[in-house]
């Protein structure tokens, strides 16, 4: 199939949905009820406040914000003005967002304070805007010329397969043909209600969510904070029909007693490692979906793989699909998944040599995860090469959180692995050796220097809740290898 490109760029797409889908709604945000026409005003008015605030084209810009319509007024706006658009997780305090906005460049911040007690304090020589203010409106109607779809269009931070969090960079004309797809796939239809409980900071979110619905003319219902009363009031009154989210999501609507208040809801999205087949049978046979689509994706190359409309329930449940158009993937010697195409990053920010590591010379994307291949074609996912674990549909990186553990003065050695919880998939489990003199007093789980629930209190201080181990367990020495690895095989031998 030959991709023929309605727009080269996403500012193109954003501006045009006025002539498009007219006086129909494209947001709804509490009281706040937007049409297309509207929208595309409000976002060329944002992209000349961000003009005459001095950013131009290539300029990178963080948001440190949470779900509302003014987070996606400011970001296509940005965009709109030729900058590349910089998400940070609502979830990181302000030392890990501050790593992310010192080292992505960022000429700004625009942030939302308030939202969860979080305090989202910019590091300082980063001017800070606040997105609930008149900025966004204060500017003349403005869009940027000679903008490419091979320019970079934003900058989403992950820890790839390995360490420390690196800036993911995509084009415009990357995400407008795989979404454009993604619409076909997921069963997204013009007129939908899209109630998107995915972070924007995510690609779910962003891409999947915002971006899919401005190019078929669905109508965004953000929502800040996922509260399941909520979100059921908001299915029943606002007559959602579509609803993607990480298995959580689905767990929760099944245990919803009054399920007749969810019976506008059509389509839904999910996608993880390990969902269990008893989870999409039970949302077929109790939920209200006609569509239920299994993926999989990262952020180096967005939606790789999706069910197809008429997919069997075994397939839907057992397997992630087959691949995207333009999209290979292949299993490698050692069991990996390989993806090569048109979606791959163009790299990640400032870092030739993790770009090098994770991209090999004939183009394929080594994802660090474990899968097979069926005759079909059709991917599962069988594990991690590495060692991180989704909780909620978050990735948590046990080396990071591990860092974080080495920062108590009680913890000589820490490490993390994931383990099943019934809600969120996977919890952290923390497996921690203390110094010597925090252990010379007897404690009723640590020794005295620090107990289980002081040090999960610890931690909640310092990093996003996802992250924070649900469960500790002290041990007088880690197991470890000849080489002086920990051998996490044993640790999980352990958590069983």
């Amino acid at each position: 199939m030959t991709y023929h490109p309605r727009w080269q760029t996403i500012p193109e797409m954003v501006c045009s949905v006025g002539d498009r889908f007219g006086d129909s709604e494209a947001v709804v945000d509490g009281p706040l009820r937007i049409s297309y026409v509207e929208l595309a005003h409000r976002v060329r008015c944002a992209a000349g406040a961000f003009a005459e605030f001095g950013i131009g084209r290539g300029d990178r810009v963080a948001i440190w914000a949470p779900n509302s319509a003014a987070w996606l007024i400011a970001a296509f706006g940005l965009v709109t003005a030729g900058g590349v658009l910089v998400p940070v997780n609502t979830r990181f305090k302000a030392e890990e967002a501050a790593d992310i906005i010192t080292r992505s460049g960022a000429k700004a911040v625009l942030v939302q304070n308030g939202f969860l007690g979080q305090d989202f304090s910019v590091p300082e020589g980063f001017p800070a805007i606040e997105i609930t203010s008149d900025f966004l409106s204060s500017g003349r109607p403005y869009e940027a010329r000679g903008l490419l779809g091979t320019d970079i269009a934003d900058v989403i931070y992950t820890s790839g397969t390995t360490g420390r969090a690196k800036g993911v960079m995509m084009n415009h004309e990357q995400t407008l043909r795989l979404y454009s797809e993604w619409c076909d796939l997921a069963d997204l239809r013009q007129g939908d209600r899209y109630l998107i409980v995915n972070p924007f900071f995510h690609t779910f979110g962003y891409k999947a969510g915002c971006i899919a619905s401005l190019i078929r003319g669905a109508t965004i219902l953000p929502v800040a904070v996922f509260d399941v009363p909520a979100v059921v009031d908001l299915v029943e009154s606002e007559r959602i029909t579509m609803l993607p989210g990480a298995p959580t999501l689905y767990h929760s609507l099944l245990a919803v007693p009054d399920k007749h208040r969810l019976a506008t809801l059509r389509a839904g999205v999910t996608g993880a490692a390990d969902i269990p087949v008893e989870l999409i049978r039970r949302v077929h046979e109790e939920l209200p979906f006609q569509t239920l689509a299994t993926g999989y994706g990262l952020t180096e190359a967005g939606t790789v793989t999706l069910s197809r409309p008429g997919d069997s329930f075994t397939d839907i449940a057992t397997t992630a699909g087959k691949p995207c158009d333009g999209v290979e993937v292949r299993i490698a010697s050692d069991g990996e998944v390989l993806v090569r195409g048109y979606t791959v990053m163009q790299g990640y920010l400032d870092d030739p040599v993790a770009t090098a590591e994770t991209i090999d010379p004939d183009g394929w994307l080594h994802t660090g995860d474990l899968g097979t291949l069926d005759e079909a074609g059709r991917l599962t996912i069988v594990g991690r090469k590495k060692d991180m674990f989704i909780v909620g549909g978050f990735n948590a990186y046990p080396a990071e959180i591990e860092g974080f553990l080495l920062e108590h003065p009680a913890v000589r050695q820490a490490a993390v692995i994931g383990v099943p919880d019934e809600r969120m998939g996977q919890v952290g489990k923390a497996f921690v050796v203390l110094h010597p003199e925090a252990k010379e007093a007897t404690g009723e789980s640590g020794g005295g220097g620090v107990s289980a629930p002081e040090l999960i209190s610890w931690s909640r201080e310092r990093m996003a809740g996802y992250k924070v181990p649900r469960y500790v367990e002290f041990l007088d020495e880690l197991p470890l290898n000849a080489t002086g690895k920990v051998m996490k095989d044993r640790l999980q031998g352990l958590a069983r």
